[in-house]
């Protein structure tokens, strides 16, 4: 395959870093909407912006659930690897920054000791030109660093052959790199024929309801202000009478108006306040809207209902959630199991062919934990297979459906009680 260039790859992360950026400035909270509206004032409503963290709830509800375990099958001693690179912290990072951008990427390097370093580099820092069958890059680029203002002053082009480092106002240097594979591995998040570096977690319609759900609480902030102090007015006032000062007519509790001279009285009456009922139900359609988007409830965005649900009933609510991270555990697997392939073959500076790895698989923790009514569940249904289809079902079984690790040298018991193969 003819290689593209550093100059491709810069203009295509040039394109697609304005849209990770924009996802990550609604994960953090700082994302500033333009005003809109026909009644209310800009400067007005300038002064009542709103914050919504819905789209880091959506985010986060899938990334604090998708929990690596381990490498099944370890015949290359990958784990390894990951276990002198900070495990607990690189898996989650890599999630999170797939989940929000879609894709992340890690860097693979060597260090002063030999040993193979791993590095998270968020989507709107590097990309590349990916092989549809092997998820690998053929070519990629990568801005290891920028300064205050944004611009890279460390740029790194990954070849087969070798990776060429780009400082900025120093000579080019290049450095070996004896895998015979580019050192940056794409950790995609549901990739598909059409969008092979992935979807984002965080999508046009979840943004467009959270935006909607900032207008309402904007408005009614400003209703508010009307609610708590209602407009007052006074019919019949004598206009030689003295001014009242609108702040005292306000606050006072007692005001004094005399008669005029000819013995009329002037009559004083108030607006009637607007209601907040209409934005309380506006922000829960919206909640609605972006719970169905997410795979939510509106329990998770705040909307509390008065009977508190089982675990069992949370885990039917949750459904899309659940098959979400399904998805998310099969692609993001894939990534990490190409991120191992790379790294064996860098740490022995040899290229292994890739079908080797076929049967390294990888492991997560369930998606929801178990209680204790589960577990009894479970236990059930363990030894009912077990008494139909002895060992059917055995330590790492039941591990894999509970996420607890007990003692992984039981035997499965028989429907008289022994244990299997006595």
């Amino acid at each position: 395959m003819e290689l593209r260039g550093i100059e491709y790859l810069r203009r295509k992360l040039e394109f697609c870093r304005p849209r990770v950026n924009l996802r990550y400035k609604h994960y953090a909270m700082q994302n500033n909407d333009n005003p809109i509206g026909i009644t209310i004032p800009i400067n007005v409503r300038a002064q009542y912006k709103s914050t919504l963290g819905w789209t880091a709830k959506g985010v986060d509800s899938l990334a604090d659930r998708l929990v690596f375990r381990k490498f099944e099958n370890d015949d290359f001693e990958v784990t390894e690897i990951f276990e002198q690179n900070n495990p607990d912290i690189f898996f989650d990072s890599a999630i999170l920054a797939a989940l929000i951008g879609s894709c992340s990427f890690i860097y693979i390097s060597k260090g002063d000791q030999g040993e193979v370093r791993l590095q998270v580099i968020e989507s709107s820092n590097a990309t590349g030109v990916i092989d549809p069958i092997t998820g690998l890059l053929s070519e990629g680029y990568a801005v290891l660093a920028r300064d205050d203002y944004g611009q890279p002053t460390l740029e790194a082009y990954f070849e087969s052959s070798a990776t060429h480092f780009f400082p900025k106002g120093e000579e080019p240097y290049s450095v070996n790199n004896p895998a015979d594979i580019p050192l940056l591995v794409p950790v995609i998040h549901r990739p598909d024929a059409v969008r092979p570096f992935g979807r984002s977690r965080i999508t046009r319609a979840g943004m467009y309801y959270q935006k909607y759900a900032k207008r309402t609480l904007e408005r009614a902030d400003i209703t508010a202000e009307f609610y708590s102090w209602p407009q007052k007015y006074i019919i019949g006032l004598d206009p030689d009478a003295e001014p009242l000062e609108k702040w005292k007519a306000t606050v006072s509790s007692l005001l004094t108006i005399s008669a005029s001279d000819t013995g009329e009285k002037p009559s004083i009456g108030q607006f009637t306040t607007a209601s907040m009922t209409p934005f309380t139900e506006q922000l829960r359609t919206a909640a609605a809207g972006f719970a169905g988007e997410m795979g939510l409830t509106l329990d998770d965005l705040g909307f509390v209902s008065d009977n508190p649900s089982s675990v069992e009933a949370i885990k039917a609510s949750h459904e899309n959630l659940r098959l979400a991270g399904r998805k998310a555990q099969r692609s993001l697997g894939a990534g990490f199991l190409n991120v191992a392939y790379v790294a064996a073959c860098l740490r022995d500076e040899f290229h292994y062919e890739r079908s080797q790895f076929v049967k390294t698989t990888v492991k997560w923790e369930p998606l929801f934990e178990a209680d204790a009514n589960m577990m009894t569940m479970i236990g059930d249904g363990a030894l009912k297979l077990n008494q139909a289809l002895p060992g059917y079902i055995n330590a790492e079984t039941v591990r894999d459906l509970t996420g607890i690790a007990g003692d992984m040298s039981a035997v499965p018991v028989t429907n008289e009680g022994e244990p299997d193969g006595t």
